[in-house]
């Protein structure tokens, strides 16, 4: 049987599966993941999925790095961790920008997988999160930003 073609960036590169792969691979071994009811619509799927996704990488941190890619990842530290999520972040920007919407697609599911590792290495909740843009809901965008401190961490932010 032959292989089917590897996916390429709009530059040519091929694209990295890994964290798509492990994050499909962990949710097969999960028995924290419910399937999906038979004949549900694919536009079914929610946010749900994050937070189990995010329960499986929780549970990864103390797995073998030889064994998990969420281990090793959350092993090699924050700064390796914040890395891997802004290239992932960059990956998809530049799928976005090329109009690739397949890859944008898988590019995007990498970074939600590695903003969920970073959540883990932080010690943040999912739900710290969903409550902050609950919080939100219903504000505009420019009222929102208005509000916000304008200095993070003894640096102005950009505006």
């Amino acid at each position: 049987m032959a292989k089917a073609p590897s996916a390429k960036r709009a530059s040519g590169k091929p694209m990295k599966r890994a964290p798509v792969k492990a994050a499909k691979l962990a949710a097969k071994e999960s028995p924290v993941l419910p399937a999906m009811p038979s004949g549900a619509p694919s536009g079914s799927l929610s946010g749900e999925v994050l937070d189990r996704l995010f329960s499986v990488v929780l549970e990864r941190r103390t797995a073998s790095p030889a064994l998990s890619h969420s281990a090793r990842l959350l092993s090699r530290g924050m700064s390796k961790v914040a890395q891997k999520f802004g290239e992932e972040a960059v990956e998809c920007l530049i799928e976005a920008v090329a109009g690739n919407r397949d890859a944008l697609v898988g590019e995007s599911a990498d970074v939600l997988y590695h903003l969920l590792v970073m959540w883990v290495a932080a010690g943040l909740e999912p739900a710290q999160v969903w409550a902050e843009l609950q919080r939100r809901e219903g504000v505009s965008g420019l009222q929102e930003k208005a509000a916000r401190p304008k200095v993070l961490l003894g640096t102005t932010k950009i505006p």
